[in-house]
């Protein structure tokens, strides 16, 4: 069977995916009714009796929650650090402050009047609590504790933990590629063969042979994508941002600036085009996947994808971390908590003395079995 590239040409329609704004979609959940809590200032649910960031009692509409939703947000103090360069705001009353990314007290204020910089479009309120992120780090630094150096003070280390909303960009754009590929159809010979058996026997064995006719082929694809996150932060690489993924953004809410009191704000560094660019490159790699995943036949080889994307929609969004950076020996550590799910992902200093005492161990262990064993055969003989 042989067919030309042009002999079959396939186009998907377009699929599609999650939905970034939750005000166009009926199953959208409420996670976030707009009301702050009177006590931490986090974003409730009209069915929340309870602030899930700091336990106070929801009583509703007529809370002082519900009030003060209807104040203006409260003044901020903007902070730039010197050693790393993140902006943060904070509350106006707060008299010290310790960068949450990189644990440095150098810092001097500024003031955000003339920046123009993009309002956030959309937020999700923290629903682990400060109680919650601290027990997640002092279980996970307790693993393989005989390898944490004895003088790593942890009750010091767990007061640095922040809750900070982080800036991330959030893409939705219209994916249109040309392929074209070579498809590999496996087809089945059975064959008659003589070998000689064990006993010098000539025997008759038979055997099913698989064949691979190739054949190129073309076409057309398309698919709808969002959901991907750029991180905008200084202080929170790509990398470390996509550990702690995913967030649900079912639950994104319209932003409010009273949303943010009682937490820390990060000032977004990385612009719509630059996030762009990494947008785009994310779902080259997915959609190269989707189209080879669509392709017919057995095999394929010789794949070749050309995509254009088509911007349909952007988002600036605050979504909750927990963080602490703290300084071991010169060098800074971080542990970081998905502010909505949980999951969290960090790093820890080791001892290097007791690593080295391990390794010896280990080697010496190896050494006494080998040697036992020598001396059983020796004995055997």
């Amino acid at each position: 069977m042989v067919m030309s590239s042009e002999d079959v040409v396939f186009e998907t329609n377009p699929i599609e995916a999650q939905i970034v704004d939750p005000s166009l979609s009926d199953t959208a959940p409420t996670a976030l009714a707009g009301e702050p809590c009177a006590r931490c200032g986090n974003p409730l649910s009209a069915d929340d009796q309870y602030c899930p960031a700091c336990g106070q009692p929801n009583d509703g509409p007529s809370s002082p929650a519900a009030s003060a939703s209807k104040t203006p947000a409260a003044a901020a103090r903007f902070l730039r650090c010197e050693s790393c360069g993140a902006e943060i705001s904070t509350d106006i009353d707060r008299r010290s402050y310790v960068c949450p990314f990189c644990d440095s007290t150098y810092v001097v204020e500024f003031t955000p009047a003339q920046s123009d910089r993009r309002r956030p479009e959309f937020v999700i309120g923290f629903a682990v609590t400060r109680q919650q992120a601290r027990q997640h780090f002092k279980k996970w630094l307790s693993n393989n504790r005989w390898l944490r150096p004895g003088d790593l003070t942890t009750a010091a280390i767990e007061e640095k933990q922040q809750g900070v909303y982080l800036p991330f960009w959030t893409f939705s754009t219209r994916a249109s590629s040309r392929w074209r590929a070579k498809i590999g159809e496996y087809w089945y010979e059975t064959v008659r063969r003589q070998v000689r058996g064990a006993d010098g026997k000539m025997t008759t064995r038979t055997e099913r042979v698989r064949h691979t006719e190739w054949w190129p082929l073309s076409g057309r694809h398309q698919r709808f994508y969002a959901g991907f996150l750029a991180s905008a932060s200084r202080g929170l690489s790509q990398a470390e941002a996509e550990q702690i993924q995913p967030f649900q953004l079912t639950a994104l809410a319209r932003y409010q600036p009273h949303f943010l009191a009682g937490w820390m704000s990060e000032e977004y560094v990385l612009d719509q085009d630059q996030a762009w660019q990494i947008c785009q490159a994310h779902f080259q790699r997915v959609e190269r996947q989707n189209v080879a995943a669509f392709l017919p036949g057995d095999e394929q080889r010789e794949l070749v994808v050309d995509s254009r994307f088509e911007r349909t929609g952007i988002d600036l969004v605050l979504l909750p971390v927990h963080i602490l950076s703290y300084r071991y020996q010169d060098r800074v550590f971080r542990f970081l908590v998905n502010g909505q799910t949980g999951k969290f992902v960090g790093q820890k200093p080791v001892s290097g003395k007791r690593v080295a005492a391990l390794v010896i161990g280990i080697v010496l262990l190896i050494a006494v079995v080998v040697g036992i064993l020598w001396v059983v055969s020796v004995v055997s003989r």
